[in-house]
């Protein structure tokens, strides 16, 4: 039950994905427009930054 509240109490402080960019049927960071990898969106098939761009995301305004 505590790992439940602990979940939820992190789930309320997260801010959500942004939408991704589809640009001709691709997934494109919303940063640079460059293609998002396959194996990132693997990881985080709802990924709106490449890899790079959410490094620079998380060290200018911390891990989401």
């Amino acid at each position: 039950m505590r790992q439940r509240e602990i979940a939820l109490q992190e789930a309320l402080h997260t801010t959500p994905e942004p939408p991704q960019q589809f640009i001709a049927g691709v997934v494109c960071c919303i940063d640079c427009d460059d293609p998002v990898s396959p194996q990132r969106l693997r990881a985080k098939p709802n990924a709106a930054r490449c890899i790079h761009c959410q490094s620079q995301e998380e060290k200018a305004h911390g891990p989401r």
